[in-house]
């Protein structure tokens, strides 16, 4: 009896070790790397129970797209600084140009000097020509207002074709201001002895400027086709 009793045992002892040793394998299967030596990318999944809401996942969306983003927003945050820095210096030399111009307009001091623009040959242009001249007038005017030392500017014989075509289209000139414009000659609106006439044709340099005298141009566009016009004309009045 004793001998069954002993075998009997040695077989219960036996299968108790069978069944620890089969546990132990099992829970090596499941965790082949032991409990310290878990991945790093399922950590997260240690502990959970429940799977992740709605609302988890759309913050975890928000933080990783705010994390990707982040050298964008520093990319747009340099270029707004340049920007403002480029702002401040348009302003800065804006302000500077300003102020020059201002100065500029403060040193102006008038010449004595006159110079008048004979319109006495608007019969003797196409339109064309007419408003190149317009053009021209422009041009003086306006280089005339800018000069540190501008002169007294005169538009005499002002009438016709010009005075048509300047109250079509620049019906501003009305409001012009340092020249006097007159439908008088410049012979009548000037004294004679001291007019001096400016022409290509003429044979005469003129080296000096007498600021007594008044120094006339002719207004005539006409490519050549009436050369030495102006010279005669004035030799005939």
């Amino acid at each position: 009896m004793a001998s069954e009793a002993d075998g009997g045992g040695t077989e219960s002892a036996a299968a108790a070790a069978k069944a620890r040793n089969g546990r132990a394998e099992r829970l090596e299967q499941s965790n082949p790397m032991g409990g310290d030596h878990q991945p790093k990318d399922h950590a997260w999944q240690v502990g959970r129970t429940e799977p992740v809401s709605k609302s988890q996942m759309k913050r975890l969306m928000k933080e990783k797209q705010w994390e990707d983003q982040k050298e964008l927003r520093k990319q747009k945050r340099r270029e707004k600084k340049l920007k403002r820095k480029l702002e401040r210096q348009t302003r800065s030399e804006e302000g500077c140009e300003e102020s020059c111009r201002k100065r500029f307009k403060r040193d102006v001091t008038p010449s004595s000097l006159r110079v008048a623009l004979d319109c006495s040959f608007d019969g003797l242009m196409v339109m064309k020509d007419v408003k190149k001249l317009h053009k021209q007038i422009q041009r003086c005017y306006a280089e005339n207002r800018k000069a540190a030392h501008p002169v007294q500017m005169y538009l005499t014989s002002h009438s016709g074709q010009l005075k048509k075509n300047m109250d079509e289209n620049d019906k501003g000139w009305v409001n012009w201001k340092g020249i006097t414009v007159t439908s008088e000659h410049f012979s009548e609106a000037m004294k004679k002895e001291d007019l001096v006439y400016l022409s290509s044709d003429s044979p005469n340099v003129l080296n000096d400027l007498d600021a007594t005298k008044a120094y006339i141009i002719g207004g005539l566009v006409d490519h050549n086709h009436h050369k030495v016009h102006c010279a005669s004309s004035l030799l005939q009045s």
